[in-house]
């Protein structure tokens, strides 16, 4: 496939940044991406893994705010990986309106959950810190329709994975995306509680 199927304003990002063609990776996992599919992406640094994420996500929201409940949910493994994703994603929204926040451990938990209350489209969370937000009532998930981790073979590691779990667990039907370098028997084990019929993307 090529970009010429995305949104407008996306195309505009894509053609600042001299993205011409999508990586062969990109390739196979975009269309399943924007099909609405659960999927692992298992692929090497370097592959475009990160970046297709940003543009499936951004074509799923249409390109544009709508009302203040995050309708997409990143998990990252700290709070450095959840401002870089942040700035990715502002290259790719700079022509929307979309709301982009990070939400990481360090950071005053009540003016963050304030921050949140006034609305935004894409949340960028470390797990503890999520898990934190959601059980003090400091974000809505109701109208999540992406759930996606990255780097998902770290964040699997120690007391993360319960952490995820907790939150999964009470979520609505949605698609999720789970991209990682390597396959691992924990993320293997996610198939048994939210991507039963994901399809596997390897590079």
């Amino acid at each position: 496939m090529s970009f010429k199927k995305f949104h407008p304003s996306l195309l505009e990002a894509l053609t600042a940044q001299n993205m011409l063609a999508p990586l062969p990776f990109q390739k196979e996992i975009l269309p399943k991406l924007k099909g609405g599919m659960d999927v692992y992406g298992i692929a090497p640094e370097g592959s475009g893994k990160t970046t297709a994420l940003i543009l499936a996500t951004i074509h799923k929201l249409k390109a544009e705010a709508f009302e203040d409940s995050p309708r997409a949910l990143i998990m990252v493994k700290d709070k450095q990986s959840s401002l870089d994703l942040k700035e990715q994603f502002e290259v790719f929204t700079s022509h929307t309106d979309l709301r982009v926040y990070a939400a990481y451990d360090e950071y005053d938990m009540e003016k963050q959950k304030e921050e949140i209350y006034y609305g935004v489209d894409i949340i960028i969370a470390t797990p503890k810190r999520l898990n934190k937000l959601y059980f003090l009532n400091g974000i809505h998930l109701g109208q999540l329709q992406l759930f996606a981790m990255e780097d998902a073979e770290i964040l699997m590691r120690g007391n993360y994975q319960n952490d995820i779990l907790r939150v999964t667990e009470s979520l609505k039907k949605c698609q999720y995306v789970i991209l990682s370098e390597k396959m691992s028997p924990k993320l293997r084990s996610l198939q048994e509680n939210m991507m039963a019929n994901a399809q596997i993307v390897k590079a």
